[in-house]
């Protein structure tokens, strides 16, 4: 099993590109299976959760072809089943994004209870409660959630307690085929649910409110295919963004939105970071040998983001000062915390909120991965650390960064994968 090697010490200079958001692009895929007619993607980042919804859809007789502008064409056409099976979804809780467009379409769908990151409670009763809203039978056989319809879904009132991204997106795609007009109330306002939208509407589909806590869909007869690219990721960029606020230096990022940082952004420059951007660039600069602490609560967009959360926590462990971190998206996100301690952060849990004192060196140490964001917080903590700091079960960063080492090493980080 590969893990990540890291010497510490070295600050990060130079320029990158951001890669395209999996939160995205997952989403994006998914709404292929809305389409009479090729839809083709671009600026697809090369992410095992990707392949893995690839092999989904490939798995039910979908047509995927890469081209030669390295987009992927997703032909629906020949569809073969309608069934989501666990050996593909067990990884990807993504994949409950195939229910609303496969009952949407072809009035029936299996998709089995999905899994991804540890990090809580994602219930998927928000997705099964807004499908039977809007004419659904749905029912959970042995894992698997069963749906079917008879005729075209109904427009529906759909609101959301708590607000849901993906219950959110399920609901769009779902009601964009749909019989009349489907109105979400406590609608996710997040960047991804704009970019689906975009596509949408490049299909053919009727959206209005995206990006706000209303969003109406008047449903049409059909959608066909388009030519979309996928936005850039934002949590990707503000991890480089707190690398460089740890490490010192100064870093250029290309290809990226810093509009949907914003949050991200002024606490970096709490820390003592110097920021710079463009539509579709930013850079920071970091003179301080440690930065200040800063205190942060998560929450919906456009709040401070869940994602970015693990990475703030492995910042304030080398500030100067002492700060809190409160989690309010998911109760269990905070199993990063007990391995910034083996390097000897000084954190200490009170419910949902890290009380972090910070110190003025990190010990290399060998630490395990336990979710996506959690390994992100760890190289972090690897690139500022004195030693050399192995990170095992890399194959959680591998599901949403792309050559991680790669672009790290293009900023002069000492890292390595090895086996």
């Amino acid at each position: 099993m590969d893990k990540l090697l890291i010497r510490g010490g070295a600050p990060l200079n130079g320029e990158i590109y951001a890669s395209g958001a999996k939160n995205s692009a997952l989403p994006i895929l998914a709404a292929s299976l809305l389409a009479d007619s090729p839809l083709k993607v671009g600026n697809l980042p090369h992410l095992n959760d990707v392949t893995t919804m690839l092999e989904l859809l490939g798995s039910m007789g979908v047509e995927v072809m890469l081209s030669d502008e390295m987009e992927v064409q997703v032909d629906t056409s020949n569809i073969q089943n309608l069934n989501a099976r666990y050996e593909l979804v067990k990884t990807m809780r993504a994949s409950i994004l195939v229910l609303g467009p496969l009952l949407a379409r072809f009035q029936q769908a299996s998709v089995a209870l999905p899994g991804g990151c540890a990090i809580g409670s994602r219930p998927v009763n928000l997705h099964i409660e807004a499908m039977q809203a809007m004419g659904a039978e749905v029912s959970i056989v042995e894992g698997n959630i069963k749906a079917k319809v008879d005729g075209r879904l109904k427009g529906a009132k759909i609101i959301f307690e708590p607000v849901s991204v993906t219950g959110t997106e399920n609901v769009i795609m779902a009601a964009s085929l749909a019989e009349g007009v489907t109105t979400i109330e406590n609608a996710a306002r997040e960047p991804e649910v704009i970019d689906l939208a975009n596509c949408l509407i490049q299909m053919g589909a009727n959206i209005k409110g995206a990006g706000t806590d209303i969003i109406t869909i008047e449903g049409v007869d059909r959608l066909e295919g388009a030519t979309f690219s996928v936005m850039p990721d934002r949590v990707e960029v503000g991890t480089y963004l707190t690398a460089v606020a740890m490490t010192g230096g100064l870093v250029k990022i290309k290809s990226a939105k810093p509009k949907y940082l914003s949050s991200v952004i002024l606490k970096l420059e709490d820390c003592g970071a110097i920021i710079n951007q463009g539509e579709d660039w930013v850079e920071i600069k970091m003179d301080a040998s440690r930065p200040q602490a800063i205190s942060l609560t998560t929450g919906p967009y456009p709040s401070f983001p869940t994602d970015m959360q693990a990475q703030f926590v492995s910042l304030n462990s080398i500030a100067k000062g002492n700060s809190t971190v409160t989690e309010t998206v998911f109760e269990n996100r905070f199993m990063h915390v007990q391995e910034i301690a083996r390097m000897g952060g000084n954190i200490a849990l009170k419910g949902n909120t890290a009380v972090i004192e910070g110190i003025n060196k990190l010990k290399g140490a060998p630490v395990m991965a336990t979710d996506l964001r959690a390994s992100a917080s760890l190289v972090l903590a690897g690139l500022v650390a004195e030693g050399d700091t192995t990170i095992d079960r890399i194959y959680h960063i591998d599901r949403g960064y792309e050559r991680i080492e790669e672009k790290l090493k293009i900023l002069g980080a000492d890292i390595e994968r090895i086996s």
